[in-house]
């Protein structure tokens, strides 16, 4: 059985470096004229804000009773799944179904 309050600290704990990241991130993004520097910011405030959407959906789903439980088929998620993957909303077949 997953310990939720355990789980709890530690997606908040995460939740309070990506912001502190994306806040850093949004406050260094002047722009430099280079391209590919441009690029690189993007893609590290676009991988921050979808940690965070992941975070905050694992957080909902704890408050809301629902977390451990396949958003798919409503089957159990594996402790040793959300132990690696905290946020996963999806089992192992369903996943594999929801992106080919």
């Amino acid at each position: 059985m997953t310990n939720f309050t355990a789980v709890r600290a530690s997606l908040s704990e995460e939740f309070a470096l990506q912001t502190a990241r994306l806040k850093e991130y949004t406050e260094i993004s002047a722009d430099t004229g280079d391209p590919a520097e441009a690029h690189h910011q993007a893609a590290l405030l676009s991988a921050t804000r979808h940690s965070l959407e992941q975070i905050t959906g694992a957080l909902r789903r704890i408050a809301d009773g629902t977390y451990g439980h396949c958003e798919r088929c409503a089957g159990a998620i594996p402790g040793e799944r959300l132990e690696v993957l905290p946020h996963a909303r999806y089992c192992v077949p369903c996943q594999r179904k929801h992106h080919g």
